[in-house]
């Protein structure tokens, strides 16, 4: 009897892992620069964002920094599934942004400078674009900048 239950419990074991090695597998991760103007025109996005707390992506010029209030990141992912990865992009896009201003609010700041792109800790700075990754059942974008008072 003990010897039966060994060898339920092992393939058991067997058939869990084999279904997590398997769903890992049909599982993707694309990754892709989506362009930042598009996803800002969108009409949800403007409705949302606070036009008091600026962003500038990558070198973007901006006025003069008066005072730094650190470096902050945040890491969105939104429901990917039988979404066009541009839409599910956009929506991780947008989630990650209003995080960046909210926390701005929090630190005193007006603006967010030098946003990147930090997806899986890989940092990408451009001016147009950023970079998200999506899957079958997942998108995510990841954003890191510097909080800041500008004149």
């Amino acid at each position: 009897m003990n010897t039966d239950r060994k060898i339920n419990r092992a393939i058991l074991l067997l058939a869990i892992v084999g279904a997590c090695v398997s769903s890992h597998a049909l599982a993707s991760d694309r990754q892709a620069m989506h362009n930042i103007q598009s996803a800002l025109n969108n009409n949800d996005v403007k409705a949302k964002l606070d036009p008091d707390i600026k962003l500038y992506f990558g070198a973007q010029k901006h006025p003069a920094v008066v005072k730094k209030m650190g470096e902050f990141g945040t890491n969105k992912k939104t429901n990917a599934f039988g979404k066009a990865d541009e839409v599910a992009c956009e929506w991780a896009f947008l989630s990650a942004v209003l995080t960046l201003q909210e926390r701005a609010r929090k630190e005193g700041a007006n603006a967010v400078v030098n946003i990147r792109s930090n997806y899986k800790g890989n940092l990408t700075s451009s001016e147009t674009e950023y970079l998200c990754g999506a899957g079958g059942l997942m998108a995510g974008v990841a954003l890191k900048g510097d909080f800041v008072q500008l004149k």
